[in-house]
């Protein structure tokens, strides 16, 4: 495990940046809803590296009906961009694993054991639905853990049927998922009750780790703006976290 720590930018020294590893983005060349290109991905990496952040741990997602990615279609895209970061000159860490959504499809891949790609070790990223509460979670969880892995459930402060009782959120850490906060729901941009969950989760010493969940310009330019630098820098600096590297 790495700690990252107070710092600011490398390069236009604007404000706070909280990490130097993102260990959720999307920002793999045209298999997801992330980057739909390869020149995307390069104008998003060049952001990264303007606020500091040396290494992104890619994390497509692998959804049953949506996006069926593989270690196949995923490592492709992958080489892809590592390869043009070389031939670019940039200087700029990427690696791969993926967001696996937690359905019948990832069920199917638990039970035939199926090696999964993982963050570091035997981590794996995860993430309900948002459309509806999952019936058993702490199933689900018992089931990732006795295939021998850890889970990170990403941006719990994002599924809308939690946001009437946050002790959810107490439970969830219980059952053993390890909790990652989307920097941009601190800045108020899914909504009000998400700002009002991360919060939370961080006023418990709930969350585990944080992440850009980076999909597009939009996302990075809001990274980048000085109010959300100001917001990140007064609730997060308080605290050192932990990240993969």
């Amino acid at each position: 495990m790495f700690s990252f720590f107070k710092k600011e930018t490398s390069s236009n020294h604007k404000g706070y940046f909280p990490i130097t590893t993102d260990i959720h983005s999307h920002i793999l060349p045209g298999i997801d809803d992330g980057s739909p290109d390869l020149d995307t991905s390069i104008l998003l990496i060049k952001g990264l590296v303007e606020l500091g952040i040396t290494h992104s741990i890619a994390t497509p997602h692998i959804i049953s009906d949506l996006y069926r990615n593989t270690p196949s279609t995923i490592n492709s895209a992958l080489k892809l961009l590592q390869e043009e970061l070389i031939k670019q000159n940039i200087n700029f860490k990427v690696s791969a694993a993926a967001e696996y959504m937690m359905d019948t499809y990832f069920l199917e891949l638990l039970k035939k054991k199926e090696p999964l790609l993982t963050l570091s070790e035997n981590i794996i990223l995860t993430e309900f639905s948002y459309a509806s509460m999952p019936d058993e979670p702490s199933k689900i969880s018992f089931e990732i853990q006795m295939a021998g892995y850890k889970p990170i459930l990403a941006h719990p402060e994002r599924y809308p049927y939690y946001y009437k009782n946050f002790k959810i959120y107490n439970q969830l850490s219980d059952l053993g998922f390890l909790l990652q906060v989307n920097m941009l729901s601190l800045t108020g941009y899914y909504g009000k009750e998400a700002a009002k969950a991360a919060k939370y989760m961080l006023d418990n010493n709930l969350v585990s780790y944080l992440g850009t969940d980076l999909h597009h310009e939009r996302h990075l330019n809001l990274l980048k703006d000085d109010k959300s630098i100001k917001d990140f820098h007064a609730q997060l600096s308080h605290r050192s976290w932990n990240n993969f590297i």
